[in-house]
């Protein structure tokens, strides 16, 4: 029995950083929308690669306050992974993406869940995209912004999510690749959603 709690709770906080590391994105899109006005000459993003070390992380609920270290490395159009390092920078959770799919994985209790951005959405308002997704984790907010705050609501869940950002490298060597997940266990993300 105590295992099984073990279990569910690891599996909680999967789904907790999933959502909230996922919605940020979409609200600093919505609320930095209003008041930006790009610069006629930009048209657009021209990097390929992006990577930001050291950023951190705090993931406020009704219950729980977590706060972590953080390291964004994107490919343009392809691949995130985002680590999530609370102490000596060894990493405990690791959230991969792609435009199809989202996996966090929970390196602490050896368990994964996977979601599709449909999945993550049925219960998120306002949806959110893949682009916005990958906004969030290159740094790229529409007003250039070094920290990024919202608050969002998952179901009856209210997750306040706070971000910043010290360094900001880009089109340099970044590695990323998919986590063999045959030693961690699946959990049925639809028990959550």
């Amino acid at each position: 029995m105590k295992i099984e709690r073990k279990k569910m709770r690891g599996g909680r906080y999967i789904i907790v950083l999933l959502v909230a590391m996922t919605l940020v994105g979409c609200g600093a899109q919505r609320r930095a929308a209003k008041t930006y006005v790009p610069e006629p000459e930009a048209e657009g993003p021209t990097w390929h690669t992006c990577l930001i070390q050291g950023a951190r992380v705090t993931v406020t609920t009704q219950d729980n306050q977590i706060s972590a270290n953080a390291t964004m490395q994107v490919v343009r159009d392809s691949m995130l992974v985002i680590s999530i390092m609370p102490m000596l920078g060894i990493e405990m959770m690791r959230i991969e993406a792609t435009p199809d799919e989202i996996i966090g994985i929970d390196k602490l209790h050896a368990q994964y869940a996977r979601a599709g951005f449909d999945d993550i959405n049925r219960k998120l308002t306002p949806s959110l995209s893949w682009e916005e997704l990958q906004q969030l984790c290159s740094a790229e907010l529409p007003l250039g912004s070094e920290r990024a705050r919202l608050i969002y609501t998952y179901g009856d869940e209210v997750i306040d999510l706070s971000i910043s950002y010290p360094t900001r490298l880009t089109d340099i060597p970044v590695r990323v690749g998919h986590l063999p997940l045959n030693r961690y266990t699946q959990i049925d993300i639809t028990k959550w959603l």
